[in-house]
């Protein structure tokens, strides 16, 4: 396996982890049930990664790419949770797309620059 094959496994393994890791936060802080995980972690997944799939982030990788993969991925994950939970598209919903949107950049950026580092050593 190539080095590029081995950092895109790496990245979108990091970048599952931080998805999880912002929804097991998400269960932490609200005091919510394993469902209430799944009903998080499941759709902003599957909206990552299917946009990363489409635009082949770790085929491919670049900033842009990846600045896709995490508004537009995140922004569909979260849409598709609203749909899965009946929600309406009002303020709450803006505001955990806006919470979703900062905390999983922040996380993503995290455990892939932990990865890079533990890469290195």
């Amino acid at each position: 396996m190539n080095a590029l094959a081995v950092r895109g496994r790496l990245a979108a393994a990091s970048d599952a982890a931080a998805i999880v890791v912002f929804a097991v936060v998400g269960l932490i802080s609200h005091r919510a049930s394993v469902t209430a995980f799944a009903h998080d972690a499941l759709p902003l997944l599957f909206g990552w990664f299917a946009v990363a799939l489409a635009i082949q982030l770790y085929a491919r990788p670049s900033i842009r790419r990846f600045l896709v993969t995490w508004s537009v991925g995140i922004t569909a994950g979260v849409l598709l949770r609203a749909l899965i939970l009946g929600r309406h598209l009002n303020g709450k919903q803006a505001a955990f797309l806006a919470t979703s949107l900062v905390f999983t950049l922040l996380f993503v950026l995290a455990l892939r620059a932990a990865t890079a580092l533990l890469r290195r050593r």
